[in-house]
This record gives structure tokens, sequence and C-alpha cells, in this order.
């Protein structure tokens, strides 16, 4: 699936992924798709459940070359 928009968020620790996450999600348009990229492990379970907890939805998390990439859709 091919992203709408992407966020580098390589360099970043919890929070700031999710925050600066929290922040581009606003600038998209409903079943628009953003790719979050960082190498932050925690992402794998933190980008989820903010997900799970914004009503938005977590396509995928996939491992590439110690980067984090997730794919996440807005609601």
């Amino acid at each position: 699936m091919k992203p709408d928009q992407t966020l580098d968020c390589v360099g970043l620790y919890c929070p700031m992924p999710i925050f600066k996450t929290a922040q581009k999600m606003k600038e998209l348009k409903s079943g628009e798709v953003l790719e979050v990229i960082a190498d932050d492990k925690g992402i794998k379970q933190d980008l989820p459940a903010w997900c799970r907890t914004t009503g938005n939805d977590c396509i995928s998390v996939d491992e590439k070359d110690g980067e984090f990439h997730v794919l996440v859709k807005k609601k």
C-alpha cells in the first residue's frame, strides 16, 4: 500500500513519535494513509495502542534495516 504522506521520526524517542503522528494525522483526510518511520523500537507497541485509543487503523508494522515503518489509516 502506498501512503498518502510520510512522517520521518528517526532519531526521536518516546513520546515524540506519537506526538508528531497525532499532529500529522490532523492534516490528513478520512481514509488517507500515513507512513511513520522511526528507529525507536517502542513504536511497535505504542503506535498500534495509540490507534486503538483514537479509532484510527494501524494497517502494518514492518522492520527494515533497523527502522520501523508503520502504516496508519485515518478514521
